[in-house]
């Protein structure tokens, strides 16, 4: 619940649309603490539209997209997970919380970056951090192979990176080509939710790892990254953290074939609407 000019607005559990109801409100609320660029509730929205087609639900190859990250997350020597501010606004807890299964950094990236922005973000981060230890609870991938002292200390340890980047991403313009060495710079498998494709075509082009979580199937992003997971960037984080780890008998990745799946996935549900009278 949340007070909107006077208003009160509460979005309950049992509504059908709960989830993306509550992630809208999570935006709004982020933008109006001075977290995100105008333009963040523009691309919400739009991904809200992709969502809709995918029945809100994670589809069939974006699952499979999901296992081939995993395996190839947990295989990485330095991975990273970047995030912008919707990212943290709808699932900064969940970014955490993989960051500390896998060992990896998360860096702060925008496309409109501030240093007011980014210390914010930063720090919610950080509270978000604080939360997370004292919640406690071990996500159930790990329970049994690590007691709460040791995930606490994974938790602490993740580098949350961004406010004072010290490298430059070679061929790319504007603040975002601002990354950390510790972290994008010398990462060899980067976690991109809700990317610009440039940036990611630019990451690549170093030779490194991108993984894509976007409901666009056919943005640039999605087409220019090593693995595209077309899904809601909290739903996709949150798969990963329950997944029981390693998966062992994956086939050859083939990028292009899980997109038109995936788009493929949508054109059904527009055919059924269609043929149902839009119901």
């Amino acid at each position: 619940m949340r007070s909107v000019r006077g208003f009160e607005l509460t979005v309950p559990d049992e509504h059908p649309r709960a989830h993306s109801l509550q992630a809208r409100e999570r935006i709004v609320k982020a933008a109006e603490e001075g977290l995100l660029a105008d333009s963040a509730l523009i691309a919400h929205g739009r991904g809200e539209a992709f969502d809709y087609l995918l029945g809100e639900k994670t589809s069939k190859p974006a699952e499979n997209a999901i296992k081939h990250a995993l395996k190839v997350l947990i295989d990485a020597a330095r991975p990273v997970i970047s995030v912008n501010g919707n990212t943290v606004a709808l699932a900064g807890r969940e970014a955490l919380v993989l960051a500390a299964m896998l060992g990896a950094s998360v860096e702060v990236n925008l496309f409109y970056r501030t240093p007011e922005r980014i210390q914010k973000l930063v720090q919610t981060l950080e509270n978000m951090r604080g939360e997370i230890i004292e919640n406690g609870d071990i996500p159930p991938s790990l329970q049994g192979r690590l007691d709460y002292d040791e995930w606490r200390m994974n938790v602490q340890s993740i580098p949350i990176l961004g406010f004072e980047p010290d490298g430059v991403i070679p061929g790319l313009k504007g603040a975002r080509a601002n990354v950390c060495n510790d972290g994008i710079l010398t990462a060899d498998v980067i976690l991109v939710p809700l990317e610009d494709g440039d940036r990611c075509e630019a990451l690549v082009a170093m030779g490194k790892s991108v993984i894509n979580v976007d409901l666009n199937p056919l943005s640039r992003s999605a087409r220019m990254a090593t693995i595209t997971i077309v899904d809601e960037v909290k739903r996709c984080i949150s798969a990963m953290i329950t997944m029981e780890g390693e998966e062992k008998h994956l086939q050859e990745w083939d990028n292009p074939a899980n997109l038109a799946a995936s788009l493929s996935v949508m054109t059904s549900a527009l055919e059924r609407m269609h043929e149902g009278g839009g119901k």
